[in-house]
C-alpha cells in the first residue's frame, strides 16, 4: 500500500523520501519515479524495528521541508497465539506501534512548527475489535486506530491533518508474510487514491468497497459478537497453520 501511495504522490509532482530495509528495491523505485515524473527522491535504508531508526530518519531529513508523513510500514502475524515465537511478535510491536509513535511525534512537531502538514497512519479493520488468531496484530492496529483518532482532533488547531486508514484484506506481500490465505481481497491500487482523497476531510477512512462492507456489516453488533465473527474469519484464513498440539514449546 505504501508503495502505491508513493506512486500517486509522485504523479502529483511531490518530491519523496522513501524509507525501507531493502536498498535495492528503494533504488529501483527511486530511479523509476525520478525519471518518469521529474521529481527529487531521497532514499533512507532503515530497519524501523531498531530503536535508533526514527532518530536517524529525523536527522537524515532535517534539511528537507517535509510536509506529509505516510506511516505505511508494518507487518502482521497470525495463527495460534501460543504457537507464536516471541521475537517476531516483539519486532512487530516495535514496527507497528513504537516506530509509528516516534514518527508521529517527530514529524508532528515539525508540521506544527511550520503551521501545516499531514499524517497518514495505517490501521486495519481488524483493529476495531479483538481478532482471535491474529490477536497481537489486531492489538497493534487498535493502538494505531486510537492514536490516529485522538491526534486528528489534537493536532487540527495546529494545522496538521491526521488520517487513519483502515483497509480490509489486501492482495500484497503482507498476507504471505503474515501466514494468511486470503479469499476476496482488495488491490493496493484500489486503496491508495481513496486514502489520499480523505486526508484533511475526515479522521478515518475505510478505503475500498470491501473494507466498508465488512466494517458496516459488523458495526451494529455487540463487540463480543464481532470478536467471535472475526475469529471465525481469521480461523479460516489460518487453517493451514493448525497443529495437533495445543501449543508448541519454545525451545
Amino acid at each position: 500500500i505504501g508503495r502505491e501511495i508513493g506512486y500517486r504522490l509522485a504523479e502529483a509532482g511531490l518530491n519523496l523520501v522513501l524509507v525501507g530495509r531493502q536498498r535495492t528495491l528503494l533504488e529501483q523505485m527511486s530511479t523509476e519515479l525520478a525519471n518518469r515524473h521529474s521529481i527529487q527522491v531521497r532514499i533512507v535504508e532503515l530497519d524501523l524495528a531498531l530503536e535508533s531508526s526514527i532518530k536517524t530518519l529525523e536527522a537524515t531529513t532535517r534539511d528537507l521541508d517535509v510536509g506529509l508523513l505516510i506511516g505505511a510500514a508494518g507487518f502482521g502475524t497470525s495463527g495460534s497465539f501460543l504457537n507464536a515465537q516471541l521475537e517476531p511478535e516483539i519486532e512487530m510491536l516495535n514496527v507497528n506501534c513504537r516506530a509509528l509513535l516516534e514518527l508521529s511525534w517527530y514529524f508532528g512537531r515539525r508540521f506544527a512548527e511550520r503551521g501545516r502538514g499531514g499524517i497518514v497512519l495505517m490501521s486495519s479493520i481488524v483493529g476495531f475489535q479483538g481478532t482471535p488468531f491474529a490477536a497481537h496484530y489486531a492489538a497493534t492496529k487498535s493502538y494505531v486506530q486510537a492514536l490516529g483518532e485522538a491526534l486528528s482532533v489534537e493536532l487540527a488547531p495546529l494545522g496538521v491533518d491526521v488520517l487513519t486508514a483502515a483497509p480490509g484484506p489486501t492482495d500484497s506481500n503482507f498476507a504471505t508474510r503474515a501466514g494468511m490465505k486470503l479469499g476476496v481481497a482488495l488491490k493496493p491500487q484500489d486503496i491508495a487514491q481513496p486514502i489520499l482523497a480523505a486526508l484533511g476531510r475526515r479522521s478515518t477512512v475505510l478505503p475500498g468497497f470491501l473494507s466498508k462492507l465488512l466494517t458496516y456489516l459488523l458495526m451494529p453488533l455487540p463487540r463480543w459478537v464481532r470478536v467471535r465473527i472475526m475469529g471465525g474469519v481469521m480461523a479460516g484464513m489460518t487453517q493451514h497453520q493448525r497443529k495437533t498440539s495445543d501449543f508448541a514449546e519454545d525451545k
